[in-house]
């Protein structure tokens, strides 16, 4: 007769997959943890003349991911999209919280998943400090916290009339991936393979961030869609926008498409985690020198211009710099909505 093993439950899955991984980064890198998992609370000592950012994203699966999702890249998208939000700030990460509910228990794909979760924490010294697990429909919920000098977060609240508008990356990949997925279009296995990354693996811009902070006026991270994400600094700086549709940066793989779907994966296709920020003309010659450091092509889509009316407002313009019809303009304003299909 077999023996069978013991069913894990919580503080087991917890300590087998989950705890050992966090231990394991608790050096020096981390020294501003004072207590991690294991306890009611984590503590933390945030370095001296700086505040903490706070931020929260959740994956749902069927709403964020597809049921069969890699769950190794899972694990480091879960992460990543938290870490873009600190990025936006400016802010250094310090370590994240995980609570996730599991329909049952996995042991191979949780092995995946903490593995590509912690692959990304150690690579950003952003260590795992506390958490919860419960059963139920897979979710995956992070809260990141991160660090910077007091009065220089970068906010959504600073954009200038006067200011270039900037983009980091490429934008639009991710949304052609998910098409290609969905079969509403077409790609070469080569093509798929060159971007698909930009939507199961998505690059923080931390660095990026952290190189703004006396720079850049507003920033955000596009993960709605560009142009509807942008609409969030315009309605909190009260300024509008005027955007050169040409300008959008695109990867050789979208640029393939239709000039329609180029515009609208680019303008609002979501998912990017690229870094959308403002800046004074005058920041330029640093911005190009930030972008070469980086090896991160910056990219200046529009200028920041006075409200036209009570609403704050993009004003789109075609590549002889003429507003585009109406019609257009409000398609590729669209951003992602979690409450609509």
């Amino acid at each position: 007769m077999h023996s069978q093993s013991r069913p894990l439950g919580e503080f087991d899955l917890i300590e087998r997959f989950f705890k050992t991984g966090a231990d394991a980064m608790h050096t020096g890198e981390s020294a501003h943890i004072t207590l991690g998992i294991g306890d009611d609370c984590a503590l933390l000592k945030p370095p001296a003349g700086e505040e903490i950012a706070v931020t929260s994203d959740m994956l749902v699966e069927g709403r964020h991911f597809f049921a069969a999702a890699n769950p190794e890249l899972l694990g480091r998208k879960a992460l990543a999209v938290n870490l873009s939000d600190l990025a936006a700030m400016g802010a250094k990460p310090l370590g994240f919280t995980l609570a996730i509910a599991l329909p049952h228990v996995d042991t191979a794909w949780l092995e995946a998943f903490s593995k590509g979760l912690f692959a990304v924490a150690k690579q950003f010294s952003c260590p795992l400090i506390g958490g919860d697990t419960t059963a139920g429909p897979l979710t995956i919920s992070i809260t990141a916290l991160g660090s910077i000098p007091s009065k220089k977060p970068i906010r959504r609240s600073g954009a200038k009339v006067g200011d270039d508008i900037w983009v980091s990356g490429t934008v639009g990949d991710a949304r052609l991936t998910l098409a290609a997925l969905r079969h509403e279009i077409n790609l070469t296995d080569e093509d798929l393979q060159s971007i698909e990354s930009r939507m199961h693996n998505p690059t923080p811009r931390v660095e990026l961030g952290i190189q703004l902070r006396n720079i850049a006026s507003s920033a955000l991270d596009i993960s709605d869609g560009l142009l509807g994400d942008l609409q969030h600094i315009l309605k909190q700086s009260h300024v509008d926008a005027q955007i050169v549709l040409d300008q959008l940066p695109k990867s050789v793989t979208l640029q393939k498409q239709s000039m329609a779907i180029q515009n609208q994966f680019a303008a609002s296709g979501g998912d990017d985690y690229e870094i959308c920020f403002t800046a004074a003309t005058q920041e330029r010659n640093a911005i190009h020198g930030i972008s070469k450091v980086l090896n991160l092509p910056l990219s200046i889509i529009g200028q920041i211009i006075p409200m036209k009316n009570e609403q704050a407002t993009i004003h789109l313009l075609d590549e002889e710099k003429k507003p585009i019809n109406t019609n257009e303009a409000a398609t590729l304003l669209k951003s992602f909505d979690h409450f609509t299909k």
